[in-house]
């Protein structure tokens, strides 16, 4: 398989290494029909997989991070024919309980795993609720978490194997609205950071953006309803619709910042 990702931009070194390791399963499973799974691979990493693989047009493998919707995912790269499905995955779920009164956040969690040696590589989503926190890990790790987090700072905790689908990340949405000339990256950053679009193209000529956690230094690229995309400094956003033209021939669009 071709290892040229000219077609990629800006990408680093730990990238190239990551997508040469990726088609080398790729051959390994086509070839021996040995399955390689990879460490928890982030939203971005992910994305360019997945492009990798698509420009082979590979198309056994898997991403799974533990429930619908993770960020954080773990790569499959299986044989055809292969009976492989999201359960055979090396992802393990944990769930710590506490006191409802006792408060943990996302930081506390991750901390706690950081000071057992567990890198940040074996550890997927952390999904912080009243009274729990599910974190999603390496099998290699897994039990290490089970038998050794007993407190969390001054919280203590009981930590067992599973997850309850009940607990999701709440996701809050700041919304934005306005007209713009068209859906160049440029226009549609300019609303959403309400800057000037000269300021916005200056942002994203500069190397600080992304639009599905693809890297892009092009202004003129042309932002699709649904696309996330961030600038750095400024957040995350989502083109949540396009929503009829102005007497101007303006677009309506709708954008959604996280927060």
């Amino acid at each position: 398989m071709k290892r040229d990702f000219s077609y990629l931009h800006d990408i680093t070194d730990d990238d190239r290494l990551l997508l040469s390791k990726v088609l080398d399963w790729a051959e390994t499973a086509e070839e021996k029909y040995v399955t390689r799974c990879s460490f928890f691979l982030d939203e971005r990493q992910c994305a360019l997989c997945e492009k990798v693989l698509m420009s082979q047009k590979y198309e056994n493998y898997l991403l799974w991070g533990g429930y619908d919707g993770a960020e954080r995912k773990i790569l499959c790269v299986y044989a055809p024919y292969s009976d492989i499905n999201k359960n055979d995955l090396p992802v393990v779920p944990v769930t710590l309980s506490y006191r409802k009164e006792d408060k943990l956040t996302h930081r506390d969690v991750l901390g706690a795993l950081m000071s057992l040696m567990i890198s940040r590589e074996s550890v997927g989503d952390i999904i912080v609720a009243e009274g729990r926190a599910a974190v999603f890990l390496k099998d290699t790790v897994a039990d290490d978490v089970l038998m050794s987090i007993k407190k969390i700072g001054r919280v203590g905790v009981r930590a067992e194997k599973g997850f309850d689908e009940s607990m999701r990340p709440q996701v809050s949405f700041k919304e934005i609205t306005g007209t713009v000339a068209s859906l160049r990256f440029d226009s549609v950053a300019a609303l959403a950071l309400r800057i000037s679009r000269e300021k916005a193209a200056a942002l994203i000529k500069g190397g600080l953006a992304e639009i599905d956690h693809v890297k892009t230094d092009q202004p003129k690229k042309l932002v699709e309803v649904g696309s996330r995309f961030s600038v750095r400094g400024h957040g995350k956003f989502l083109l949540r619709s396009v929503d009829g033209r102005s007497n101007k021939d303006r677009l309506h669009i709708t954008v959604c910042k996280y927060i």
